[in-house]
């Protein structure tokens, strides 16, 4: 038995481990055969990330799991690999999460046709349409949430607040129908989904104990139960793009099951970011009273001008560069995504500063914006602080030039993604956090608990899954404001 076992680790470290060849990055396999640096990784994947770039720069490649990942961290080289869909594929990777996040098996060739299927409805007057859809719901559900007499304070935390309400809302707009027409109540899908969102990064990584395990099938069994009826008729009170999406599902031959498990995904795909977003917003804004007088003084002054000219704020031609600036500060400090791409054949990555590296085919690449540009001290001075005008100039316009060492960066800031894989939703979720910030802040007396709080730590598990997390939640009180 022990020869057994022994040959069986000599075969895995032979299959697995390798030797830098001449022209690749600086390798690091760490100490553990095939799992690498698998475990420091997941910890804190920001931490460790900073620490190879500590010791090998701005490019390298560490081995996670079996895998070899080369990290690219110079935003001025970014396009060489954003913008090479030969050598580099996104699908593949995208392929293996959806396995393993929502046992969804879908043909690649459905990707690109769903991507271009929710570009036709969040655009244009289809945009107008969601928006419209979406400050109804959100009114009607803070209305819902106290009584317009209410004296006293309500005291909840600030991250449960955000996302409760901003999920619910964006579930009876696309996914539901109008609350009163909707027969599944909105509350019990997000208690699921906060379940199932809980579980998400172990289910991605592999890391789910046996007990996770049931409790992650249980839960996806639930959301795929109540997520069935959406968007299967016209008149089943989802949104047309839902509708569309279902449809093309059909036609494409999906079965069912696998359909569910589609709609599942897009739930996670168009609520999972904006709540969390506008915790972090609110957050930043109620422990720094300038920003927050800042943003109140813009609202009140669109205010005026909405009355004049009849524009609803969430309208994306309205200008607000205060807040704009206050949104991209907090999306700058808490939105982590990595963009991952599978090398499909041996690529050259050509660096702006004139640097050749050789990416072996089956290895990934991987930017984490997160790291470089938007926590660069470089680029930001004092990058770890909040600061709420950091994009805008002295004049009050738009600040847009970044520069790292003495070049302009055309990527300075990439919580959106970036090149082809973008994400198609940007402006609808901005016009909604902007409508949500400025709902709370002319409808509720909202103030912290504690006057002297601070925003609680991040969850530095979740770094690479888009939208960062709290540990724990802000405290906060609020009540009905007497007078608008």
């Amino acid at each position: 038995m022990i020869w057994t076992i022994l040959l069986l680790v000599l075969l895995i470290f032979i299959l697995t481990n390798r030797w830098r060849s001449k022209g690749e990055p600086p390798l690091d396999k760490g100490a553990i055969p095939w799992l690498g640096h698998a475990l420091e990784f997941g910890k804190d994947a920001s931490k460790f990330i900073n620490r190879m770039k500590m010791k090998h720069g701005d490019v390298f490649t560490v081995r996670v799991a079996g895998r070899y990942v080369t990290m690219l961290l110079d935003p001025h080289s970014y396009d060489t690999v954003l913008g090479d869909s030969d050598s580099l594929d996104f699908t593949r990777y995208a392929q293996v999460l959806m396995e393993r996040i929502f046992r969804l098996h879908l043909p690649y060739s459905q990707q690109a046709k769903s991507k271009e299927i929710m570009k036709r409805h969040f655009v244009g007057m289809n945009l107008a349409t969601l928006n419209s859809a979406m400050s109804r719901n959100l009114q009607a559900l803070m209305k819902a949430k106290t009584t317009q007499n209410q004296k006293d304070w309500k005291e909840e935390g600030l991250f449960n607040f955000s996302y409760s309400l901003l999920f619910r809302a964006g579930y009876l707009m696309l996914f539901g129908g109008e609350q009163n027409n909707n027969p599944i109540d909105p509350s019990s899908v997000y208690e699921e989904y906060k379940k199932f969102d809980g579980l998400l990064v172990k289910m991605a990584r592999g890391t789910l104990t046996q007990e996770e395990k049931k409790t992650a099938q249980s839960v996806q069994n639930k959301l795929w139960e109540l997520l069935a009826p959406a968007g299967l008729t016209d008149d089943s009170g989802s949104s047309p793009w839902l509708h569309a999406y279902r449809q093309f599902l059909q036609e494409d031959g999906t079965d069912v099951e696998m359909q569910n498990r589609a709609i599942l995904m897009q739930l996670w795909a168009t609520q999972g970011n904006v709540g969390p977003a506008a915790f972090w917003l609110l957050g930043f804004l109620l422990t720094n009273p300038e920003a927050l007088m800042a943003v109140k003084r813009e609202f009140s002054q669109n205010t005026q001008m909405e009355t004049t000219t009849g524009t609803p704020l969430m309208d994306s031609q309205v200008n607000t560069p205060v807040f704009d600036s206050a949104l991209e500060e907090a999306l700058r400090l808490t939105a982590a995504p990595f963009i991952t791409r599978e090398v499909v054949r041996e690529k050259t990555l050509r660096m702006a500063d004139g640097r050749q590296y050789l990416l072996r085919k089956g290895d990934r690449v991987c930017l984490f914006p997160y790291v470089s540009p938007q926590m660069d001290p470089e680029i930001y001075h004092e990058p770890q602080k909040y600061k709420y005008d950091r994009f805008l100039r002295e004049d009050g316009s738009v600040k847009k030039d970044f520069y790292k060492g003495g070049k302009r960066l055309k990527y300075y800031t990439m919580p959106w993604g970036a090149g082809t894989n973008g994400c198609v939703g940007k402006q609808f979720a901005i016009n909604t956090i902007r409508q949500f910030v400025y709902m709370v802040l002319t409808n509720y007396d909202l103030e912290l608990c504690d006057p002297n709080a601070q925003m609680p730590e991040i969850n530095a598990s979740r770094y690479g899954f888009g939208m960062l997390q709290p540990e724990g939640d802000l405290p906060v009180r609020y009540k009905p404001r007497s007078t608008h």
